[in-house]
Formats: C-alpha cells, structure tokens, sequence
C-alpha cells in the first residue's frame, strides 16, 4: 500500500477545479497490481467517482497507458476512459472513468469466472477496423520477443517462433489475468489496466489467461476458460500447448514475484514458493500435450 497522499491538486488543475485539491476527495486506495498506486476517488467536476492512477517517476509506460485508452473510448464498456493526464508531471498521473464492481480473485465459483473470462476476451478479440490500426505488435514491446522466454520452454518456443509471427493479429490486451478484470454482482464487468495493450495473436492473451487461472485454480478452470473463449469468437485456437509454453517461457524468470499481487487481492496462500511449483507443473503439463 502506498504510503503518501494521491495528488489531488493536480487532478482538480486538469479538471478546471484550481481548488487545490478541495475539489476532489479520496475513497480509498484500491489493491491489485504493483506497477501503480490507484485510488478511488470522487470527483465533483465529473459528478462521480473516479480512478486515480499514480505511476512512478520517469515512468514512460504512463503516455502509453494514455493513449491506448484514447485510442479505446471505453470499448462499448469494457475499458475506462480517459477523463485526465498529468503524463508530464513529476508523479505522472491518470484519471479514469470508474467501472462498476470490483477486482476479486477469490470467487467460489470458478467456473463462472473461467466463462465471464472467456466471453469477456472474445469480445476484445472482436474487435477490428479502424481502431486496430495505430497500435504496436506485441513482438516490438519489452517482454513479447525472444529476449524473455527462460525455462524449460523456452527451446520449444524459440523453435516454433516463425509459428506465432504468422498468426492474424488482433486486438490484445497483454496482461490479461483475473486481476486485470472487475466484478459486478457476479458478473464480469470490465477490463483494467490497457498499459501494454497492442496487437498480437490471440493465443498470447490466451495463453496468458490459462497460465493464471492454473495458478489459481487448476487445469479443468482453464480448459473451460478456453472452451468458452472458442465457442464464443466462433473459431478454435490451434495448438494451443505452444501458447501455453509461450505464456509458461515469458513468465518463469517472474511467476515468483507475483506474490504481492496475489495476496493484496486475497490469495495469501499463493506463495513464492506454491507459485513456483504450480507454474513447473504447468509447464510440464504443456510441455506433455506439445509433443503428443
């Protein structure tokens, strides 16, 4: 949790406030994610609460954040919009629309969460036209190339490489697990945190989804996942064991420092040590299916 106040000041600035800060009052900070320090807010300018997102100093994925959402415009509700930015600020900033609901990866029904995910990244993978076209490959950002990929994995991935670079690309979120959507009333009701959203195959989100929700849950919860995705974007993926060793080869350098991300949300058994060990047997079982 963050230990300093958000920067109010700077929010009722860009909203035409110049209250210095009296316009706009904290909720509380929310949890979930590392990266940056979000608060919830209420914003009188805007007549609603609102998302404040604090990024650390220098931090050059803010403008990027930025203008994916732009690029966005809430996504028929799927994504928040972009209300303000202090990209150029000491303490970057940005303000965004609220979702309805909350982050929660602790559901007693994992297999509703395994079909609101599924049904909720179709959607993204939907998407097409004109919105697609300013967004970078997924190849051309830090940790979508060959440079990441470790582990027991990663030789079957470098192998097969020339094998994700023919794939149609779509709409891609990057980082697409459970702690990246919101729940309202059971329901999977938005998508957060568009840093690194850009274009690539939809096994990479895909993959990625499955490698979390095995953390979280087990095998089974991913195959549903996978299922519901397919039957809903009217196309099945193929081969999808190599997009789970890309997910598994990208992620087995880190998987152990996701623990703060997992207990802030309310899974404090996820330890460094359970996390490392589920992520081998995730690989291994990928590893298995890849050369039947």
């Amino acid at each position: 949790m963050a230990n300093h106040p958000p920067n109010l000041a700077a929010v009722d600035r860009a909203l035409g406030h110049g209250g210095g800060g009296q316009g706009t009052v904290v909720v509380r900070q929310l949890v979930g994610g590392t990266h940056a320090t979000t608060w919830l807010v209420a914003v009188d300018g805007i007549g609603s609460e609102a998302v404040l997102r604090e990024f650390p100093a220098g931090d050059d994925s803010v403008a990027g954040e930025a203008e994916v959402l732009l690029k966005l415009d809430g996504l028929k509700g799927l994504a928040p919009r972009l209300l303000a930015e202090g990209v150029s600020d000491p303490v970057p900033w940005l303000l965004l629309s609220r979702l309805p609901g909350a982050a929660d990866i602790t559901s007693g029904e994992p297999e509703a969460v395994a079909e609101e995910l599924g049904l909720a990244l179709s959607k993204v993978h939907r998407v097409h036209g004109d919105l697609l076209a300013p967004f970078r490959k997924v190849y051309e950002m830090t940790g979508g190339g060959l440079e990441v990929l470790s582990g027991p994995a990663a030789s079957i991935v470098g192998a097969r490489w020339q094998r994700f670079n023919v794939e149609p690309l779509v709409l891609t979120h990057y980082d697409f697990w459970s702690g990246n959507v919101v729940w309202d009333a059971g329901r999977l009701s938005g998508i957060v945190d568009w840093n690194r959203g850009s274009l690539g195959p939809r096994g990479f989100d895909v993959g990625w989804c499955r490698l979390d929700l095995y953390l979280l849950y087990d095998e089974e919860i991913a195959d549903l996942f996978l299922h519901t995705y397919e039957a809903a974007f009217g196309e099945g993926l193929s081969d999808s064991a190599l997009w789970d060793l890309w997910a598994a080869a990208r992620s087995h350098d880190a998987v152990h420092t996701w623990v703060p991300n997992y207990l802030d949300l309310g899974r404090p058994d996820l330890t460094a040590e359970v996390l490392r060990k589920r992520h081998r047997e995730w690989t291994d079982n990928s590893l298995n299916r890849a050369h039947r």
